[in-house]
């Protein structure tokens, strides 16, 4: 499970440098469960793709590394350049230690306030997570974090 760990790591960072180089990418810091580094990369005005290598402090630390498809909407119909935008997703998540490895789905819930004068956003999640393999469980994560656009 140790190596196809590091290949998922692999891939979603060759994804993601790929992309940055097609603007509106951005990278920043996600605190809570877990806490690492944050990825986003907008694909439309309402779709991106986020993703995230990080830690996870559970019962059992862990790394953690989780990729979604997001789809934004804005919180009133009246929404200004900038504002605050509530997103929902679909991805798939790996959660590595030494002794064992899970993959599973995620489904995250935010909120994120994109500045207009200034490249960074601020946002919120709550990612219910249905675990597949190596057995089925129920997990809940939660994050704040910001991200500067380049």
């Amino acid at each position: 499970m140790r190596t196809l760990s590091v290949l998922m790591l692999l891939a979603v960072l060759l994804t993601l440098a790929s992309s940055a180089f097609a603007g509106d990418f951005g990278l920043g810091i996600i605190l809570g469960e877990p806490t690492g580094i944050s990825f986003k990369q907008w694909l439309t005005e309402r779709n991106a793709i986020d993703a995230a290598a990080a830690w996870s402090f559970g019962n059992v630390s862990a790394f953690h590394v989780h990729m979604d498809y997001l789809y934004h909407g804005p919180l009133r119909a009246d929404v200004d350049p900038g504002g605050m935008l509530y997103y929902v997703g679909i991805g798939a998540r790996l959660k590595a230690t030494e002794d064992d490895s899970r993959i599973g789905v995620r489904v995250p819930l935010g909120l994120d306030y994109v500045f207009d004068h200034a490249p960074i956003d601020i946002f919120f999640e709550i990612a219910p997570i249905l675990d597949l393999a190596p057995s089925t469980d129920f997990r809940l994560n939660g994050s704040l974090g910001l991200r500067y656009f380049f």
